[in-house]
């Protein structure tokens, strides 16, 4: 009986560690959507301001990326540490598109107007990376 109780215990806190990883992975998913929101809802609200060309990178836009940046960080050391499976060549793009929207966010973030095609790339490149985070299996 006494084997039998240790390994239920055992089994117990196996589950409550579990749980927990769980729980910290959905945290940050979460967070890693307020981020992807925060970003993607920048560029919305300039797009009035983009046909007259005179759209801006707004704080949020900036935020939201470097949210986006290091929840996505946080959430592939969790996973992986949970024994989760990581596909490292889709975060790897992930990574590679989300750094190229920080890059032009980042120097142009101060700039009073920013070329429509230049943030109309910003947001293409948002929305690719919502797709592949979404599509890529």
């Amino acid at each position: 009986m006494a084997v039998q109780g240790g390994a239920v215990a055992v089994g117990a806190r196996h589950l409550i560690r579990l749980r927990t990883m769980d729980v910290l992975i959905h945290l940050f998913v979460g967070l890693h959507i307020v981020g992807i929101g925060a970003l993607l809802g920048g560029f919305l609200t300039q797009m009035k301001a983009m046909g007259k060309g005179t759209a801006r990178f707004v704080p949020a836009m900036l935020h939201g990326a470097l949210t986006m940046l290091v929840t996505g960080v946080i959430l592939v050391g969790l996973n992986q540490a949970d024994d989760h499976h990581v596909n490292n060549i889709k975060i790897g793009v992930k990574l590679a598109v989300l750094i190229v929207i920080l890059g032009l966010v980042y120097v142009k973030r101060d700039d009073e107007h920013v070329d429509k095609r230049l943030f109309g790339l910003v947001g293409l490149l948002t929305l690719a990376n919502i797709f592949i985070a979404v599509l890529w299996t």
